[in-house]
Parts: C-alpha cells; structure tokens; sequence
C-alpha cells in the first residue's frame, strides 16, 4: 500500500457513519449484511448509506456481491491488513518483524 492509498482508507474510516458500517461487517462476518439492513441497524437512509458504502468499496474495506436484486456487502478484512502492515512497517525500531504478530492476527475468511 501507498500513502495516498492509505490516506483513502483513513479518509473513508475518519467519518462516523463509514466507522459504524465498517465495524458493523466485521462483527457479522463473512456472510456480511445486505445493504438495506446496514442502513436500518445504523438508522440511516438508504441513499445515504449507498455512497458510504461506495466510499467503503473504493477504498478496499468492504466487498459488494450481488444476489439478485440485493447487493450483499462484507468487510474486506485484507484491505484493512493492508492498512495495518502500511502504518507499522516502520515499527519497532526499524524491526517490522516484532510487529507482524499483530498484523497476522487480523485474520478473517470475510
């Protein structure tokens, strides 16, 4: 990951809503959340949520599958590693190693 992209990701996680919707898909795992009811359990407009949510896809922390009619989104849980191995990869007194233990955990078949 790039600073410009990791700017996009923290740009897109800096906003309430988008903070909300990301963590609500992590807790629901990979099987996600339609649309639809991310915005009824966050009690948001539709409209509204459908551009966090593109916000969210852009920026590589939620992925979009459509069934049918329904379009279906979970957290991108390699988007948000990426992220992580981006901000500490100068930990550690120049020893990135001591902190890839954190970074692996954030594992997650979502």
């Amino acid at each position: 990951m790039d600073k410009k992209h990791a700017l996009a990701v923290l740009a897109a996680l800096g906003q309430e809503s988008r903070l909300d919707i990301f963590r609500l898909l992590v807790r629901a795992g990979p099987e996600g959340v339609p649309a639809g009811e991310v915005a009824s359990r966050l009690g948001a407009v539709q409209n509204t949520m459908s551009a966090h949510l593109k916000i969210l896809h852009h920026a590589g922390l939620v992925r979009p599958e459509r069934e049918g009619r329904v379009v279906r989104y979970a957290a991108d849980m390699t988007g948000f590693r990426d992220l992580l191995a981006f901000l500490m990869e100068d930990c550690c007194n120049g020893s990135p190693d001591l902190c890839r233990p954190v970074i692996e955990a954030v594992t997650c078949n979502c």
